[in-house]
């Protein structure tokens, strides 16, 4: 499960199958539903999806800098993005729901416009890593799809995220864990593993959270 290839249309197509899973997901949450833990410690399923808003935002302002070559940070700052996180249990349902699909909205349109050479243009993520803009895509990937998981709601799963998604994920983690060997069930099941979420694996070490 070490071998997995991903390519910029791969990684466009599972961002947009990753917010429509997430859009799904929070379609019907009333604001109880909405102000329900998620599976993140700490974390209602308003903060969650605060984050994933503000995420495509921050993601945004990479686009604008591989777009233009002005610099612009994903987040002026951690207490910006801090402060995004916090802003989710401040906002109705509805005004969360309308942010989640307008900033994915925005972000999709950024990356629509990018010319072939603008895609080459390195950008810095969040965590200090310089990266070209072709990256940008599988960032957003991980946020919406891995997210539309721990919202906890039961409607999406790691069985229903996309197999060459899931096999690019765990390529990614078990290389960032440095882990040799991968205990054996679905891939689903290690995926989440990896990542830290609950899982169906015995005999598989705990591992902290990822992502």
């Amino acid at each position: 499960m070490t071998d997995a290839p991903r390519t910029l249309k791969d990684a466009r197509a599972w961002a947009s199958t990753g917010t429509e899973l997430l859009l799904d997901a929070v379609a019907g949450l009333d604001e109880d539903a909405f102000s329900a833990p998620s599976v993140l410690p700490d974390w209602t399923r308003k903060h969650l999806v605060a984050h994933v808003a503000a995420n495509a935002d921050a993601l945004g302002n990479l686009v604008c800098w591989a777009a233009t070559g002005e610099e612009r940070p994903m987040y002026a700052s951690a207490e910006e993005r801090a402060a995004g996180i916090a802003k989710g249990p401040t906002l109705s349902a509805d005004e969360l729901r309308s942010w989640l699909t307008d900033s994915a909205q925005k972000l999709a349109a950024g990356l629509d416009g990018l010319t072939e050479e603008q895609w080459g243009h390195q950008v810095v993520t969040a965590q200090g890593r310089t990266v070209p803009a072709t990256e940008l895509p599988w960032v957003r990937a991980r946020e919406v799809c891995v997210h539309a998981v721990d919202l906890g709601t039961g409607v999406v799963t790691f069985a229903d995220l996309p197999k060459g998604f899931l096999a690019a994920l765990v390529a990614e983690i078990q290389a960032k864990r440095g882990l040799a060997e991968l205990p054996d069930g679905p891939l689903p099941e290690v995926a989440a593993w990896l990542a830290g979420r609950p899982h169906s694996l015995t005999h598989a070490p705990e591992l902290g959270p990822w992502l």
